[in-house]
């Protein structure tokens, strides 16, 4: 799909990941509709972006098909990141992403289909691969059995989406992200930094510190998710965005406490398992998107410690 010159709507844009994803559109001469109800979203990822006239913003609720439409009104391309990322919600409320990612991306599509956009990217997770046996895990990779609501909720979305392109012509990029991290990132990296703030003596550490992971900075997510979008002209494919390496909690607790300028920090581990639905390792097959020119600039270390630098405003 090409995306010069469109005008593009992005759902969660005042995210994390949506607010860098509108500055880079908007860097590119696009018209940029931001379109976030805020729970999670932040006023201030995108306040510097507010004086660009081609960036338009509305709060709004993907439960509301009538706001999603006016919110849709003469853009051509969607790029789908608002959801409900909170992992282990979904052990103390079941209904949480159903509601906000399954239901939601429905609306959307539905909205689409009727105002007959052809255009979609999609931001799903690695989790949907559950507990994968080959490693690095390939996007062919079978049969995809989450262990958690919250990736059952992005494999649903995936399959809904599939229905929808191949019924009505849409075509549609499926992002399954590693961990992405950054300034404003959630997760581990701000799970430590708060807590050493409030105890630089001690630290807990969720699980048994072994969990080891693909961990991928913003910035190559933002290359590589743009890059995908612009090669794929048709139907629906799906693509894996990681580093090539993966790296323990543990170690991040060291890097964090490293660049906090804390030592002797004694970690307290939970247990065997962080949480309910949580996979002890995660690596992705990235081979598909390299192919097609893309490569990440940070491995998994340079990129945890990148974002803690800039969380603590060295970078």
């Amino acid at each position: 799909m090409e995306l010069a010159g469109k005008r593009i709507l992005v759902t969660g844009g005042a995210g994390f990941i949506g607010s860098e994803l509108c500055a880079r559109l908007l860097g590119r001469g696009n018209n940029v509709v931001c379109f976030d109800n805020f729970s999670s979203g932040n006023e201030e990822f995108i306040a510097n972006l507010r004086s660009n006239p081609k960036f338009t913003v509305l709060r709004g609720d993907m439960l509301k098909q009538r706001e999603l439409k006016k919110a849709l009104k003469g853009c051509q391309t969607v790029i789908h990141l608002a959801a409900n990322p909170d992992v282990r919600l979904g052990e103390s409320d079941t209904h949480v992403h159903f509601e906000q990612n399954v239901v939601a991306t429905y609306n959307l599509l539905e909205a689409m289909k009727e105002l007959k956009m052809k255009e979609l990217v999609f931001a799903s997770s690695s989790v949907v691969y559950g507990v994968a046996k080959v490693m690095p895990t390939p996007e062919d990779y079978g049969p995809l059995l989450p262990i958690s609501l919250y990736g059952a909720s992005k494999l649903a979305c995936e399959a809904l989406i599939s229905a929808y392109s191949n019924n009505f012509g849409i075509t549609s990029v499926l992002m399954r992200y590693a961990n992405i991290i950054g300034r404003h990132a959630h997760g581990v990296t701000r799970d430590f930094k708060k807590k050493l703030e409030a105890n630089p003596a001690e630290l807990e550490i969720l699980g048994d510190g072994t969990q080891t992971k693909s961990y991928l900075h913003l910035s190559d997510c933002i290359a590589g998710t743009l890059l995908a979008a612009e090669k794929t002209a048709s139907g629906v494919e799906a693509y894996n965005l990681g580093s090539e390496d993966k790296l323990n909690v543990k170690t991040i607790a060291d890097i964090v406490s490293g660049e906090m300028g804390l030592a002797n920090v004694e970690y307290k581990f939970t247990g065997k398992q962080a949480w309910a639905g949580d996979i002890k390792v995660m690596l992705l097959s990235v081979e598909k998107i390299k192919r097609m020119g893309w490569r990440p600039k940070l491995n998994s270390e340079e990129a945890v410690r990148k974002a803690v630098r800039e969380m603590l405003g060295k970078e």
